[in-house]
């Protein structure tokens, strides 16, 4: 019988990591916290709810901490993916279905049928899971919590604790260290405490609320426009003002010179909490995102008819209510047509305009873009010159409750994050996300952003497009030496990060600007052209 060991020759480890005990007990320790708050929530009384969700938090968040300095402590600088694909968490295996279909629960019950997390009704008291986030309520409002108080702690603690680990794993690229530090910095400050904070010393406005994230914008941000959000920023004397006016500011101003210096990076990688939330927590399902072309094209039809949609319900509500009371707004429906009706031109005259210039021109996506808005600018005439109360034959509640239900609540909540272990992190953000598809369109055809690559250096590992979370097949552009100019990348330079040979790198240009996109932007040679003289 033969003694001989078959060792094996690759050069990562195959095998999936085995925990060794301090591994074990910080995962131990974390189910302890979440033990702890389970078990609040199912009716078991401890002595205080405080000190109930200190110690479940705290031990949580030490869990965390403890697992990611134990895994990634010993690890040489280099991004290590070893054995993803054989995680049962990681890879689509009983684990990960188990809590794709928790974290779709959770959604659907926060969403649609909070008092089964124990949302008090009509000044009842909280119960469940959301009576433990009483007392941080109470130190912010002086009441008690809301499912959304909940809810919103719940995502900036994960942003936090899951960024340490992030860059703890990233140590060594700076890019994504100051990257990740940002996002943690814009959803714990801008999108958590100066809100909650502003809130509660306003009384929580005497039931005004408005939406007072400095960060968040139309048209992510749907409810901008809606005559009840306006009244009440505009009701709230100069601190509504304030944010009025800066959301304008953001949407018209801000917003289109960052993207046109930085691309749509600026929001996607480095401000946005979704964005944030899939870089951190939904780090470990990044390589699930579906490359192939058809999933490509779903992503372009998608997300192009949910910004339409957003569009025109954005239109749809705000022409419905300037017309209930005119005396009320000093804009009239008439110069609300006008107005949308001339951007609407003016917008496809200049998309037709960049993809002639642009060195990919399409005509064919000239045509539909183009086509679209000038339909929705004819179907808004027509409906001002006949003298209807609606903008586009339905009511503007119509567009509103049904993009509130499919895309606000549906598709960004319920799919966007609880598909993770099953779709990848990005689920939102590439197929769903109007303000990814406003940014890309500016990127792809009017920014300084993309992405080069070094083709003669390229190995065809296919590292970049694995652990690509917008589902690009970068390896194809890097091969061919050409640059990436994605309308859906994010700028997030995972692919950089993970490229064992530096092809990949991010760049801003200004003297190529519509010819970024050439096929060709590297001097290529076959074999059929090398050859040698051997007359001389």
């Amino acid at each position: 019988m033969s003694n001989y060991i078959d060792k094996s020759l690759s050069i990562a480890n195959p095998n999936p990591h085995n925990l060794g005990l301090t591994e074990r007990l910080a995962i131990l320790i974390g189910l302890l916290g979440l033990t702890i708050a389970g078990l609040h929530a199912g009716g078991v009384s401890f002595a205080s709810t405080g000190m109930t969700f200190t110690i479940a938090f705290t031990l949580m968040g030490m869990s965390l901490l403890w697992y990611s300095f134990q895994y990634y402590a010993n690890k040489k600088a280099g991004v290590k993916n070893d054995g993803v694909w054989f995680s049962s968490l990681a890879s689509r295996g009983i684990i990960g279905w188990i809590l794709g279909i928790v974290l779709t629960g959770f959604y659907v019950l926060l969403y649609w049928f909070p008092e089964v997390l124990g949302m008090g009704k009509a000044g009842a008291a909280n119960t469940g899971i959301i009576s433990l986030f009483d007392p941080l309520s109470n130190v912010f409002h002086g009441k008690p919590a809301s499912q959304w108080f909940m809810y919103g702690t719940m995502y900036t603690f994960a942003i936090f604790f899951f960024g340490i680990k992030f860059i703890y794993k990233y140590r060594h690229n700076r890019y994504q260290v100051i990257r990740t530090l940002s996002v943690m910095f814009f959803q714990l400050f801008l999108a958590y405490l100066i809100p909650e904070i502003l809130s509660g010393l306003n009384g929580g406005f005497e039931g005004n609320w408005f939406d007072m994230d400095l960060k968040n914008q139309w048209p992510l941000d749907y409810d901008f426009a809606q005559q009840w959000h306006i009244d009440n920023m505009l009701s709230a004397g100069n601190i509504g003002w304030f944010f009025f006016i800066w959301s304008l500011l953001l949407v018209f101003v801000v917003s289109p010179y960052l993207t046109y210096k930085y691309g749509k990076r600026w929001y996607c990688s480095w401000v946005c909490g979704c964005g944030g939330l899939a870089e951190t927590a939904g780090d470990p399902w990044r390589h699930l995102s579906d490359k192939s072309i058809n999933a490509w094209k779903i992503e372009r039809w998608m997300i192009h008819a949910v910004l339409l949609f957003s569009f025109v319900m954005t239109i749809a509500v705000v022409y419905s209510y300037l017309g209930k009371d005119p005396s009320k707004y000093s804009l009239t429906q008439t110069g609300f047509t006008w107005i949308i009706i001339g951007l609407l031109l003016a917008l496809a005259a200049a998309y037709a305009f960049l993809q002639k210039k642009n060195a990919d021109g399409n005509k064919n996506k000239i045509y539909l873009a183009s086509g679209s808005a000038t339909l929705v600018a004819i179907i808004l005439g027509m409906n001002w010159l006949f003298g209807s109360g609606n903008a586009f034959f339905l009511g503007g509640d119509a567009f509103k409750s049904s993009y509130g239900f499919y895309v606000g609540a549906l598709f960004s909540g319920v799919v966007g994050v609880g598909f993770y272990p099953i779709m990848g992190s990005r689920v939102w953000c590439r197929f769903g996300c109007p303000m990814a598809a406003i940014l890309g369109l500016q990127q792809k055809l009017f920014s300084k952003f993309r992405i080069t690559t070094n083709g003669g250096q390229c190995i065809s590992c296919g590292n970049c497009s694995t652990y690509c979370e917008m589902g690009i097949d970068v390896r194809s552009y890097a091969q061919k030496g050409q640059n990436i100019v994605r309308a859906s990348c994010v700028g997030c330079g995972i692919c950089s990060a993970v490229c064992p040979r530096g092809v990949l790198r991010l760049e801003n240009g200004s003297e190529d600007i519509f010819s970024k996109t050439d096929e060709y932007k590297a001097i290529h040679i076959s074999n059929e052209e090398v050859k040698i003289d051997l007359l001389r």
